[in-house]
């Protein structure tokens, strides 16, 4: 390593922050990049652990200990080649990735794991600013001709992959534009666009073809799309929202996150939207049912609406705030985690259950909950019971309550039905995860639609791996990567 004593004699600085008071005021990233004195810092700490867990815990293995070392070593090139060599967009996973990674770092054993998000966004932001981020052109072309359908970070993934391969890539999405979740779920404080417009550039050039507004199985036949092409990837996401169907469901000011998001990011883009079309959070009590990074992400875009206040509920318990390293190390541990959002503004509460909705004229103004505990049946499983102690119920005001509660499996719509692709018991497109194949012939899914709802990392990572499948069954032998 380049520094054998890098964690000795440097502590962990986590990235400043602009104050949560100021950021509200807009929709802009706000995360303070490192200095590259820190930096420098930071990668030494990467120890010589010999087994390296970041590693395989990362989803895309990212090869973390030696892009860490480029760093310190000042060979930024070389550590861009190195990340991209398992990762085709970091500066998604640099920004949005809770980093698995660093939870599996050997130093997290002591709570003072390598920076490694942060300096995986360096590397990447260091490479645009040098403009080695270029495309990567294959001029031999296979004849071959690939639909990828769903633009989220399997299907650019894949398509990249495939295009690189040499293969004749069209990429269909409904919307207006590229990204999927990414574009239209997740806010622009987390990730600015830009990012996604810069990847869809450099896609156009290595051959790519994007074609938006093309619902395939509405706007465009089934049919038509496996009768011209060799190959076809499914990529559409997991969007089902989960629902709450309980009484007073029906009322105004109850909706699902993705339709509060969706339009919120469509104003970053520049969209002018009817007034019919924009969900506010400005002057109301706003209440997001779901304890996850959906919920934050509706917590963060409420407080920049101007909130009056907001209130997350959660049904499980409340995580404790330190795991057990010895349990679960290099594991994912079950812990309190904090986002930026809730660091701007919200109130928590844990172990409730939402029973009623009450209103007036029709709109929704409060929730009647329920505490719950969860206790072992016989079977040594978890049960929810409702509290029997006094006070378990609760009322609380609400003029907007979000839905946040997490996707089922993928819309069952025309593409599916007119496909006729088998799904697994849980509602998603089946296949496994060696080859990612459906049972109708020529056609794959990877990401989300597979899967069910998860990571953007886990994502890039399926796209990667079915450009890899795809470019076999296409070619009889693949030289991409798995």
């Amino acid at each position: 390593m380049g520094k054998v004593t890098g964690f000795l004699d440097f502590e962990r600085i986590e990235n400043k922050s602009i104050a949560p008071k100021t950021r509200v005021k807009n929709f802009k990233e706000f995360v303070i990049p490192f200095s590259s004195n820190v930096l420098n810092q930071q990668a030494s700490r990467c120890m010589n652990c010999g087994i390296p867990y970041c590693h395989s815990s990362c989803p895309v293995n990212n090869i973390i200990p030696e892009w860490n070392e480029l760093v310190y070593e000042g060979d930024w090139r070389e550590a861009l080649d190195t990340l991209h060599s398992t990762n085709n967009f970091p500066e998604f996973t640099g920004r949005i990735c809770p980093a698995p990674c660093e939870a599996a770092c050997t130093l997290n054993i002591e709570d003072s794991p390598v920076t490694i998000k942060s300096i995986e966004r360096s590397i990447i932001d260091k490479g645009y600013e040098m403009g080695w981020v270029v495309p990567q052109v294959n001029e031999n072309k296979t004849g071959k001709k690939v639909a990828v359908i769903g633009s989220g970070p399997a299907g650019l993934a894949s398509s990249q992959q495939l295009a690189r391969a040499g293969h004749s890539v069209t990429l269909f999405e409904k919307n207006d534009r590229i990204g999927g979740l990414l574009r239209y779920g997740i806010p622009n404080f987390k990730m600015e666009k830009h990012y996604i417009d810069k990847r869809v550039i450099q896609m156009e050039k290595e051959g790519v073809e994007f074609k938006c507004n093309s619902h395939i199985g509405s706007d465009i036949n089934v049919e038509d799309i496996i009768k011209n092409y060799d190959a076809v990837v499914l990529a559409c996401g997991s969007e089902e929202p989960r629902d709450l169907n309980i009484p007073g469901r029906n009322l105004d000011g109850i909706y699902f996150a993705m339709d509060f998001l969706t339009p919120q990011n469509k104003i970053c883009e520049g969209d002018k939207l009817k007034d019919e079309e924009i969900i506010s959070a400005k002057g109301k009590n706003v209440v997001v049912i779901g304890g996850g990074d959906t919920g934050s992400d509706c917590i963060g875009t409420s407080n920049r609406q101007g909130a009056k206040s907001v209130t997350q509920l959660e049904i499980l318990e409340k995580p404790p705030e330190k795991e057990n390293k010895l349990l679960t190390w290099p594991n994912w541990p079950l812990k309190l985690r904090t986002s930026s959002s809730h660091e701007e503004g919200v109130v928590r509460n844990w172990s409730v259950s939402t029973k009623l909705f009450e209103g007036n004229n029709n709109q929704v103004q409060s929730l009647k909950l329920k505490r719950v505990e969860w206790q072992q049946n016989p079977n040594g499983k978890l049960e929810l019971k409702e509290s029997k102690k006094s006070n378990s119920e609760i009322d609380i005001k609400a003029d907007l309550v979000l839905l946040a509660m997490g996707f089922v499996h993928p819309k069952k719509d025309k593409l599916i039905e007119k496909l006729g692709v088998g799904l697994d018991d849980r509602g998603n497109v089946k296949a496994n995860d060696v080859d990612y194949k459906t049972n109708m012939n020529k056609v794959f899914v990877s990401g989300d639609m597979r899967r069910g709802q998860s990571l953007v990392v886990w994502a890039i990572r399926e796209g990667r791996q079915v450009a890899h499948s795809v470019d076999k069954f296409l070619m009889g032998k693949t030289n991409l990567p798995y």
